[in-house]
């Protein structure tokens, strides 16, 4: 049976390049069956990426069956991945968040979890000798996806490896990594398309906090103008995603990548009174400039108190 390789829910870059590359492994290197699938519509900058490098749309799942061979990347989280995730089959998890627990799995696994910005980082370590097999477009994947993540080192995740695995990738590609760069960040920043609850779950995953269930969104853009341009429409819709969702509250972030700051939108006290605890922020209005917030995973959810 083909073995299913997965991200998260509501796919970024990272969620939408590591699939393809750990199927090419198993398929090319190791000789396993192996399908590269998608959780939800990729984000624009990753739709770029596939484009870019001459990929074809992945096929989307809604859920998986009984039994079904499966490696879960870039997440180990069950609320992000099928609701039948326990009943598959999984035999690898690669990641490069918190273990959440919860998972349980058919017998021992391989689990892959290290503090490095991005799963794609994580793949070209364990590949090994075989990184050299790599074709171009798998290449480029990586490269977009330890990008995307680090945006373009300016994430506090960033590590030496990171970096390093980006010049190798962008010397063997002949790749002008900043220029690339805001190609690939233009294209994140391009959401006009978009409507305001697409938007809200275009990068977004679910926590809980002492009792509150948030959907933590984020948006990070060179042009922070555009989102916040539609603030008012945005958090009317914050009640609708948080009653379709079952979560109590909805925070946006919109991360302006060039400033190196974060907008968190303020539709009432109880985010109000998050702002303040989480990040000692003085809050007038309807928002809030966070200098320096740039990572859900490491500044955002560890920080967040109600």
């Amino acid at each position: 049976m083909t073995t299913l390789v997965f991200g998260h829910k509501s796919p970024d870059t990272d969620s939408t390049g590591s699939p393809l590359i750990w199927a090419w492994y198993l398929n090319d290197v190791k000789g396993v069956d192996a399908k590269p699938v998608l959780l939800g519509q990729p984000n624009t900058e990753a739709a770029f990426m596939l484009k870019r490098w001459g990929f074809d749309m992945l096929d989307i799942i809604e859920d998986v069956a009984d039994d079904q061979p499966c490696v879960i990347v870039d997440t180990n989280n069950p609320a992000e991945l099928p609701a039948n995730i326990n009943g598959a089959d999984v035999q690898a998890i690669i990641d490069h968040h918190k273990l959440v627990g919860g998972l349980e799995t058919k017998g021992p696994i391989d689990i892959t979890i290290r503090p490095l910005a991005c799963t794609a980082t994580i793949m070209y370590d364990l590949m090994g000798d075989d990184v050299a097999k790599m074709p171009e477009a798998i290449k480029g994947a990586a490269l977009t996806c330890i990008l995307s993540d680090t945006l373009e080192f300016r994430s506090p995740t960033t590590t030496d490896r990171d970096r390093e695995v980006v010049a190798a990738l962008a010397a063997d590609l002949g790749v002008n990594v900043s220029e690339y760069a805001a190609e690939m960040f233009a294209a994140k920043s391009d959401v006009s398309e978009f409507s305001d609850a697409e938007l809200i779950r275009m990068d977004s995953k679910e926590y809980e906090v002492s009792g509150t269930k948030f959907r933590v969104s984020v948006l990070e853009t060179t042009a922070p103008e555009i989102p916040l341009g539609r603030k008012e429409s945005l958090m009317e819709t914050f009640k609708t995603v948080a009653a379709e969702d079952g979560v109590d509250e909805v925070l946006l972030f919109v991360v302006d990548i060039l400033k190196e700051e974060a907008t968190l939108l303020i539709p009432n006290d109880v985010v109000k009174g998050v702002a303040e605890k989480s990040f000692g922020a003085k809050v007038e209005g309807d928002a809030v400039v966070l200098p320096g917030i740039m990572s859900r995973k490491k500044q955002i959810i560890p920080n967040l108190a109600v």
